[in-house]
């Protein structure tokens, strides 16, 4: 019998879980270094996709790790560690969107209740959070071509608006105008998230 690869992944993924859990029974520390190792790289892949910083994808992806092994959330995930981690991904960088662009919300300063919140993965929370990353993605398609390019360096690559203007070869000033124009056009789009 053949067996299609998402089913040997779903399968690896599984036996995993399983393996994990039990490790945390046995040893928490090291069941806690086996869930970091299976799953940061790709949840900082998955971070990225809606904050366009690696830098802050790292950020998010460590904040939700740090939450999880200071209050033991891991005892409380009743869902598999992954469908948990990536929720808890999505969720803080819908903070993280919601501070950059209203500048209302701090993922710093959230209640602590809302920062170990289990977060289940509904379909509703992922049309949700697919909404949001279309939007952006919109958003930042809708900018022109220069705009867009110093919008991303800036913010995908963590560049400095003088590196930027230098590797350009633009005006600082015209720099700070594509990344106001970038983010105005950003809260006007998400206007209600």
């Amino acid at each position: 019998m053949r067996v299609n690869n998402d089913e040997a992944d779903d399968s690896i993924t599984l036996d995993s879980e399983i393996f994990i859990r039990e490790t945390f029974k046995q040893n928490p520390h090291k069941g806690y270094e086996l869930l970091f190792l299976r799953y940061y790289r790709a949840l900082c892949s998955h971070a990225v996709r809606f904050v366009y910083s690696k830098e802050v994808a790292e950020d998010i992806v460590g904040d939700v790790f740090l939450v999880l092994w200071k209050n033991k959330v891991y005892e409380k995930i009743n869902t598999s560690f992954r469908a948990y981690l990536y929720a808890s991904v999505r969720n803080r960088a819908l903070n993280y969107l919601q501070w950059e662009f209203k500048k209302e919300v701090d993922i710093d300063t959230l209640p602590e209740n809302n920062q170990n919140q289990i977060f289940e993965e509904t379909p509703q929370t992922m049309l949700q959070f697919d909404e949001l990353f279309q939007k952006i993605e919109n958003s930042i398609t809708a900018l022109s071509p220069q705009c867009q390019r110093v919008f991303l360096m800036s913010r995908f690559e963590n560049k400095k608006n003088r590196e930027i203007a230098d590797e350009l070869e633009i005006a600082l000033k015209t720099v700070e105008a594509h990344i106001m124009k970038a983010l105005a056009q950003m809260r006007n789009s998400l206007n209600g998230y």
